[in-house]
Formats: structure tokens, C-alpha cells, sequence
């Protein structure tokens, strides 16, 4: 047999071997932090940017409101009930907007998938070393 064969002791193998998988966890976690920070600066512009934009949303809806309701009692409807009848539909649409907007936060994944994965690789590779 012509097998290379490694001159280093028990220990040295084993000294080698902490050493990478010791380096191999450190990469590992800066991997996770790097994910997760950039799916969180992500998910903070975003909401961000939906922030803003429902303030004006509101703002502008508030006035559209009150210009159907005036409507309303321009067209003979009593004006007490000209404004129920627009903060009712106002909202059966708010309700159906939050039970939709909740579902889809809720299917939202924010998990380090990517680094979840390595993981286990790296487990597996652990695993065969030491055999």
C-alpha cells in the first residue's frame, strides 16, 4: 500500500481538528449575523416606508370620508346617519385589510435558512472527521 501517512500524534490530530471546527462555528455565526441583520434592515426600511405612507393614507382617506358623507347629505340623507353609514363600510374595509395584512405577516419567514443548512453540514462533516 502506498498510503500517505500523517506523522502527527493523537493529540495533534485532535488539536487540529478543535481548532477548525472552532473556526468553522466562528464563521458560522458571523454568517447567521450577517443574515439576520439584513433581513432585518430590510424588514425596517420596508416598514418604514409603510409607516409613512399609511400616515399620509389616513390623512387623505379621513378627507375623502368626510367629502362622501357631506355628499351624502347633500343628496337628502340625514346627517347623522350620512356619517354611520360611511364609518360602517369605513370599516368592514379596515377589518378585511387587518385579517389580511396579519395572515401575511404571519406566513413571513425570518429564520436563517441559509445558515440553519450549513449547520447541519457542518455537523455532518464533524461527524465523518472524527470517525
Amino acid at each position: 500500500m502506498d498510503a500517505h501517512r500523517d506523522e502527527r500524534s493523537l493529540g495533534q490530530l485532535f488539536g487540529d481538528l478543535s481548532r477548525q471546527l472552532s473556526t468553522l462555528v466562528q464563521q458560522e455565526i458571523t454568517l447567521a449575523r450577517t443574515e439576520v441583520t439584513a433581513r432585518a434592515t430590510t424588514v425596517g426600511r420596508n416598514a418604514a416606508m409603510l409607516g409613512a405612507g399609511a400616515v399620509l393614507a389616513y390623512a387623505a382617506l379621513l378627507v375623502a370620508l368626510v367629502g362622501i358623507a357631506l355628499l351624502l347629505v347633500d343628496l337628502g340623507v340625514t346627517p347623522w346617519l350620512a356619517f354611520i353609514v360611511v364609518a360602517a363600510v369605513t370599516g368592514g374595509v379596515a377589518a378585511v385589510l387587518i385579517v389580511r395584512g396579519r395572515q401575511q405577516l404571519q406566513e413571513m419567514d425570518l429564520a436563517p435558512r441559509e445558515t440553519i443548512q450549513t449547520l447541519k453540514e457542518d455537523a455532518q462533516w464533524a461527524k465523518e472527521r472524527v470517525k
